[in-house]
């Protein structure tokens, strides 16, 4: 494959991934929580730097695509390790911001209708073969880091 064909397949692997993250938002009713919106942005600019890599298919797009899907796998590594309690995640979207209870008032605790619910990054939401959405994104972002990769290893002159 040339340089710009692995380019745009690693752009449209991130593209399926964001489609796929918002079709469990938007029609499987799975709200993200904050970790699961950081791992977004990542292929949001992987899609960026595919679309910028198919008019310009340098090594330098590539090598950015391939650090770019590096840095959402570990992030997905992380939120996998906070999920599976191996580690602590931050404050404001685990267990621990659930326990602030006691700067609530009665109504706001009986409240069904107002105000956003919160979505604790230690609860796995979904998960198949054991492992949550975020584990499966850090496997993918492996996989097109490698892809990305390997369009940077391909010779100009070749494509």
């Amino acid at each position: 494959m040339t340089r710009r064909s692995l380019i745009l397949l690693a752009g449209f692997g991130s593209a399926a991934m964001l489609l796929g993250a918002f079709g469990f938002q938007y029609i499987g009713g799975l709200a993200p929580c904050a970790m699961c919106l950081w791992q977004r942005w990542p292929h949001a600019v992987a899609i960026a730097l595919g679309v910028i890599g198919a008019a310009i298919p340098s090594a330098l797009i590539a090598w950015s695509g391939g650090l770019t899907m590096l840095t959402n796998a570990g992030i997905a590594l992380y939120h996998t390790g906070v999920e599976r309690d191996w580690w602590e995640g931050p404050q404001n979207c685990t267990g621990a911001a659930a326990q602030d209870l006691g700067s609530m008032s009665a109504s706001d605790l009986l409240a069904t209708d107002t105000g956003p619910q919160i979505v604790l990054c230690d609860e796995v939401a979904w998960e198949m073969f054991g492992l949550s959405m975020a584990s499966w994104n850090g496997l993918v972002c492996l996989a097109l880091a490698l892809i990305w990769f390997a369009a940077a290893a391909r010779n100009r002159t070749i494509g």
